[in-house]
C-alpha cells in the first residue's frame, strides 16, 4: 500500500485544483464547505455509532468518503493560506504532549469501566 505524507497530499490537492477545479474557492467558501462536510461526517457517525437510526436518505453516505471529503477541504484551506500541515501538526502534537502529558491519565472519568 502506498503511503502519502501530508506534504504530498497538499501537493496532490493543489495539482487537482489547478487541473480540474480551475481555482480555489475563497477561504470563506472553503470554510463553509468544511463545515458542511463535517456535518455529513457527523450524520454518518451519529447513525452508525450513536443512538439515531439511519434514514433511507442516509444510504449514500459512507464514513471513509466523508472523512476524505473533510480532509480534502482542510488541505485546500491549508494550501491557500500557506500552512504547511506537516510542520503545523508536529508543533501541535508537541504542544499537546507538553500540556497534557499526565492530564488524561489522571482523569478519573477515563479510568477502567
Amino acid at each position: 500500500m502506498d503511503r502519502l505524507t501530508l506534504a504530498e497530499a497538499q501537493q496532490q490537492v493543489d495539482r487537482w485544483i489547478r487541473e480540474h477545479g480551475v481555482r480555489y474557492f475563497s477561504e470563506l467558501t472553503n470554510l463553509a464547505q468544511l463545515v458542511e462536510e463535517v456535518g455529513e461526517l457527523a450524520r454518518v457517525v451519529s447513525r452508525r455509532f450513536g443512538e439515531q437510526s439511519p434514514k433511507p436518505s442516509d444510504e449514500g453516505f459512507d464514513l471513509t468518503d466523508e472523512l476524505a471529503d473533510v480532509l480534502f477541504v482542510l488541505l485546500c484551506l491549508a494550501n491557500q493560506t500557506g500552512v504547511d500541515l506537516t510542520e503545523a501538526f508536529r508543533r501541535n502534537l508537541a504542544k499537546k504532549t507538553a500540556r497534557d502529558r499526565r492530564r488524561h491519565h489522571d482523569n478519573e472519568k477515563l479510568g477502567p469501566s
